[in-house]
């Protein structure tokens, strides 16, 4: 009984992470190809969080890449674009543990 709850738990805890938030646009146009970067030298205390193709309402705007403060333990996860059923959506960078 625990496990299948614990299974049920972490299935809907999985999809929802996969789901694109409630208040996402879905575009219709595919997003271009990304850029390459130089990555500036390391910086201490911080990540570097590439550049990504951000949706503007009617194309598609570069968005340079920038450095996000360190979160000792966490992970940072960078912008990218998911194609959906219905189009494409931008899942925002964002930290994991």
């Amino acid at each position: 009984m625990l496990r299948t709850a614990l299974a049920s738990a972490l299935l809907v805890a999985g999809l929802a992470a996969a789901a694109p938030p409630a208040d996402a646009a879905v575009v219709i146009v595919a997003p271009p190809a990304v850029r390459v970067e130089a990555v500036p030298a390391a910086r201490p205390g911080y990540v570097w969080a590439p550049g990504y193709w951000r949706w503007s309402g009617h194309r598609h705007v570069w968005v340079p890449g920038y450095w996000v403060r360190a979160r000792p333990g966490w992970v940072y996860r960078p912008a990218v674009w998911v194609q959906s059923g219905r189009g494409w959506v931008l899942q925002p960078g964002h930290w994991t543990r």
